[in-house]
C-alpha cells in the first residue's frame, strides 16, 4: 500500500471519528421494515389507531410498517415483547391508557413502564362515556350518584384493572358514593350487561357506546372530558357536577430504552406531521378520538403522572394490588 493511500485511510478514519454519533444510523434509517406492535384485538381502538398511524409511516418512512398484534395481559404482553426488543428504531409499540394502569395496580412487571422505554409521542386522546341503560331511572349524573347514597349501584367493565375499572373507581372516589364493579371479559359482554338491566352503569369508550347510544338503547349521562366532546354533543361533562374530574386515556408511540435520539426524534416528526392530515383527523373522530401530538419528554411526563394518579386511586379504594 502507497503512503498516499495509507493517508487516505487515515483521513477517511479520522473523519469518520470526528462525526456526530450515530450519523450512519442517521443516514441509513430506516432500511428495512418497521414492526408496529400492540397488545389488544383486531378492530378495536388500539389497532385502528395503529394501522392508520402504520399506514401513514409507511409513506413517510418509505418503509413497510407492518402492525403485529401480541394480545394479552392488558397489553403487557406487547409491551414486555418491545421493551426487550434491539433499540434501533425497527420495534415500536402502541401503548394505551392500560400501560399506566397496569403500572400502578402490578406489584412487579417484567419491564419498568417509565425507564426501559424510549417515548416518541401521545398519537391520540380520548374520554369514557358514564351511560345507564335506556329505561335506568337515572336521567343525570347527579341522579345517579344520589341513587348510590342511599341503595346499590353498579357499574361495568372489561376486566378488573381496564382503565374502564379505573374510571368508575375514580368516579366513587371522587363523589364520596359506593360503586359496585361487575367485571365482564371485554367484547360485547359490559354493553349487553347494562343494556339487559344485569349491571347500572357503563363505563366505556365512545368507540363502543356510541351506536348504542344512537339507537336509544344506551343513555349517555356525562363523558369524562373536562370539556364537552365533539363526538358526543349534548352529553355533559361529569366534571359539570364533579368540579376537576377529568379522565383522558391516549394512545401513544413508544421504543426501547436506548433508541438513538436522531431515530425518535425523526418519528417525533413524521407523527406531528400525519396527525395534521385532514384524513387522519376524520379517522381518528369517527373512533371518538382527537389528535394529541406531544414531544418525547411530555409523554414521558405523562406517563408518570398518570401512573401516581391511579396509584392514588388504587389506595384510596382499598384495591389489591397483584
Amino acid at each position: 500500500m502507497t503512503s498516499i493511500s495509507r493517508r487516505h485511510l487515515m483521513l477517511g478514519a479520522a473523519a469518520a471519528a470526528a462525526l456526530p454519533p450515530l450519523a450512519f444510523a442517521q443516514g441509513a434509517y430506516p432500511s428495512r421494515p418497521i414492526q408496529l406492535i400492540h397488545g389488544f384485538g383486531a378492530g378495536g381502538n388500539a389497532d385502528v389507531v395503529a394501522r392508520l398511524v402504520g399506514q401513514k409511516l409507511q409513506v413517510a418512512l418509505n418503509q413497510p410498517v407492518v402492525v403485529d398484534i401480541k394480545s394479552g395481559a392488558g397489553g403487557a404482553i406487547a409491551t414486555g415483547f418491545v421493551a426487550k426488543a434491539p433499540a434501533d428504531g425497527y420495534n415500536l409499540v402502541m401503548l394505551t391508557g392500560a400501560h399506566t394502569v397496569t403500572a400502578a395496580l402490578r406489584k412487579s412487571l417484567p419491564y419498568d413502564s417509565v425507564n426501559d422505554f424510549a417515548f416518541i409521542s401521545t398519537v391520540s386522546a380520548f374520554p369514557f362515556v358514564v351511560a345507564v341503560r335506556a329505561e335506568h331511572p337515572a336521567k343525570t349524573l347527579a341522579q345517579l350518584l344520589d341513587m348510590a347514597r342511599t341503595g346499590r349501584v353498579s357499574f361495568t367493565s372489561v376486566g378488573v384493572g381496564s382503565t374502564q375499572h379505573m374510571v368508575g373507581e375514580l368516579l366513587s372516589a371522587t363523589a364520596g358514593v359506593p360503586l359496585l364493579h361487575v367485571p365482564y371479559r371485554g367484547g360485547g359482554a359490559p354493553v349487553q350487561a347494562v343494556i339487559g338491566g344485569e349491571v347500572d352503569v357503563l363505563s366505556d369508550t365512545l368507540t363502543v357506546a356510541a351506536p348504542h347510544i344512537q339507537s336509544g338503547r344506551l343513555r349517555a349521562l356525562a363523558v369524562t372530558s373536562a370539556q364537552p366532546w365533539p363526538s358526543a354533543p349534548g352529553v355533559p361533562p361529569v366534571a359539570a357536577t364533579l368540579p376537576g374530574f377529568e379522565v383522558r386515556s391516549w394512545l401513544g408511540l413508544a421504543a426501547p430504552a436506548g433508541t438513538p435520539d436522531a431515530i425518535v426524534q425523526r418519528l417525533n416528526a413524521e407523527v406531528r406531521k400525519l396527525l395534521q392530515l385532514p384524513d387522519v383527523n376524520k379517522a381518528l373522530l369517527a373512533a371518538g378520538s382527537v389528535a394529541a401530538p406531544s414531544s418525547p419528554e411530555a409523554m414521558k411526563d405523562m406517563v408518570q403522572n398518570e401512573i401516581a394518579r391511579w396509584r392514588g386511586v388504587i389506595a384510596r379504594r382499598g384495591i389489591q394490588v397483584e
